[in-house]
């Protein structure tokens, strides 16, 4: 009976890591779309096909999401409840939290809101993939091209996140130290609040595909890790 109560108690907190996470996570991107100072590769993305095609960020990212997750099937690649509510939560985030933040102009507000954003980010990508309920979209495509290919995590994803940033770029999605920032502090970030939200007697582990991008669950057995 305790052994019962003591997995539903984890499963609850699964539950609420995993959906404070992806809310949270929504957030922080909108923190860095309003520092206006550049933006991790795949929102650089949104942002720019937003501004063709007039619909929001966060639309753009949930279509960006469902389109991915499209290309898992020919990959082989399983969907879990994180994936799901990966596509769909974080960009319903993003657009609340821009609905409610106001547009800053001076510098000394921009970049408290950039740092906020890039460590909330950290904290979020923390509690959603320690929750282990699947990987989300964009993971899912790595991990199905380097098992196709037979290529390293490392060179799929690099080539995921440059392909995605220059395609951003050209569109007129935003670029700078905001950029940089995210991909040489993320990976810290995340390594330290995946050790502080990780769940007792998880089997197997989280794994973090952490570096130049968007950062999502992935659990089950080990894997190769960007670093």
């Amino acid at each position: 009976m305790s052994h019962s109560r003591g997995s539903d108690r984890h499963l609850v907190r699964r539950l609420t890591q995993l959906y404070v996470g992806l809310v949270l996570y929504g957030a922080s991107a909108a923190l860095m779309v309003r520092a206006g100072l550049g933006l991790d590769p795949w929102d650089v993305l949104h942002q720019g096909v937003a501004e063709h095609t007039g619909l929001s960020i966060g639309t753009v990212a949930i279509i960006a999401g469902a389109a991915v997750l499209l290309l898992w099937w020919p990959l082989r690649e399983r969907p879990g409840l994180g994936t799901v509510s990966n596509v769909f939560l974080v960009g319903l985030s993003m657009d609340a939290t821009l609905w409610l933040l106001p547009h800053p102009e001076a510098l000394a507000y921009r970049i408290p809101l950039l740092v906020g954003g890039v460590v909330l980010n950290g904290a979020a990508t923390g509690l959603y993939i320690s929750a282990r309920f699947g990987p989300g979209p964009r993971d899912g495509l790595m991990t199905g091209l380097h098992k196709v290919t037979g290529r390293s995590i490392r060179l799929v994803r690099t080539a995921i996140e440059l392909v995605v940033l220059v395609v951003g770029i050209l569109l007129g999605g935003s670029a700078g130290a905001g950029t940089v920032l995210y991909a040489l502090a993320i990976g810290p970030l995340a390594q330290f609040f995946l050790r502080l939200f990780a769940v007792p007697g998880g089997a197997g582990g989280s794994h973090v595909v952490a570096g130049g991008g968007r950062k999502e669950a992935r659990g089950g057995a080990p894997a190769d890790r960007r670093r």
